[in-house]
């Protein structure tokens, strides 16, 4: 039985800051590190020791600092791909929240969307970003590994969870599957029919003691 954990990245400076995250290579705050290792610890937790772990992680530093967490758990070394980033915003990654809001276009409520304009340059259509995450978790899932970990971003965990449940691309338009960061996923294929389960979707129960913190 596969065991995939999907894990969004803690709280980073575009949070508290207001800023458009997307490709913005911002990093973790001081409570974004405590989430990452209570994220570390659960999943610890949950993988029985000594079995096979894989490690994937989106290569921003927000990401990259989470699955530093979680590689010092297992003693594996993450391996990042740019692919599992978040959607890019384009000429308004980094910007004040309130600059994208003003030139937004959101896409229609019926019609075109997964190449839908949003009116900013250089951002990605829902199709380009969805593409690149499904790719990624093509190569991801033809691993035979029992036990395997993503670390990515909300927005991107949609795309993630989509593919896993291997929904066409063309028909992901409408789908928004929501996670809080610092959440883990957890999503299961069983070994005779092959069905893959959305067990649980965004998971924070691990953050009590953070929080605290």
């Amino acid at each position: 039985m596969r065991t995939l954990y999907v894990v969004t990245h803690p709280e980073a400076t575009h949070h508290v800051e207001g800023t458009v995250g997307g490709w913005h290579d911002s990093q973790l705050t001081s409570a974004g590190i405590r989430a990452a290792v209570s994220i570390a610890q659960a999943l610890r937790v949950q993988i029985p020791d000594g079995a096979e772990v894989e490690l994937f992680s989106s290569d921003l530093q927000r990401t990259r600092r989470t699955a530093d967490e979680v590689a010092d758990a297992f003693g594996v070394q993450p391996v990042l791909d740019r692919r599992l980033r978040e959607k890019s915003y384009g000429e308004a990654e980094g910007r004040p929240q309130r600059w994208l809001d003003r030139r937004f276009i959101p896409p229609p409520a019926v019609g075109e969307r997964m190449d839908h304009d949003e009116g900013v340059q250089g951002a990605e259509t829902k199709a380009a970003w969805a593409r690149r995450i499904y790719t990624a978790m093509d190569e991801i899932l033809r691993s035979s590994c029992t036990y395997q970990i993503v670390v990515t971003h909300g927005g991107s965990l949609t795309c993630v969870v989509a593919s896993w449940i291997k929904m066409p691309i063309e028909s992901a338009g409408y789908v928004s599957f929501r996670a809080p960061s610092a959440s883990i996923t957890t999503l299961r294929e069983d070994d005779f029919f092959h069905n893959r389960q959305v067990v649980t979707l965004g998971d924070t129960r691990h953050l009590g003691s953070a929080k605290a913190g």
